[in-house]
């Protein structure tokens, strides 16, 4: 006994085509991702408090980091944009998807990093303790170089975008 192939029509008139295009993230990812840090940036204090008796230091060496990325996504986002959309020379197409990669995952990354330091600052509002300030201060520099991330990615997302051949001038 055999079974009927499937009719190719219908599956065509059920599924939206897709044409193998990547699409930019969209803005209900990065909330979530935001979102999910601010929440767990928040807890960070009470369990570390309780776990280890004392809450995390923030230096200023995380957020010089952080700017530190942010500044080379800037720069990679600057060169693509030139080469793609200025200069219009070749990028191999693995170069390119991997930038798109990079820019996909830093964009969600900023987002929960940024989201985590600001909610980090949140859980020390209100709180007088004699480095209590200064973690609020620090946590939100931090915080500030975690939306540059995300900003600067979102940058580069946009710098790998090419026109296709279908599409008008």
């Amino acid at each position: 006994m055999t079974l009927d192939p499937p009719d190719d029509d219908d599956e065509d008139q059920q599924q939206p085509s897709r044409e193998g295009r990547l699409q930019p993230t969209g803005p209900g990812a990065v909330t979530i991702w935001a979102s999910v840090g601010l929440v767990g940036g928040w807890l960070v204090r009470p369990i570390a408090e309780r776990v280890q008796g004392t809450a995390p230091i923030v230096t200023w060496l995380q957020p010089v980091a952080l700017f530190f990325v942010a500044a080379i996504l800037g720069a990679t986002a600057w060169i693509t944009w030139r080469q793609l959309h200025v200069h219009r020379e070749y990028v191999e197409p693995h170069r390119a998807v991997n930038r798109f990669v990079l820019a996909r995952s830093c964009v969600l990354v900023g987002a929960l990093v940024a989201g985590g330091y600001f909610g980090y600052a949140l859980a020390w509002l209100g709180v007088d303790t004699e480095l209590g300030s200064q973690r609020v201060w620090r946590s939100v520099f931090a915080g500030v170089a975690g939306v540059a991330i995300a900003v600067t990615a979102l940058l580069l997302e946009r710098a790998c975008r090419v026109r296709s051949d279908g599409e008008d001038a």
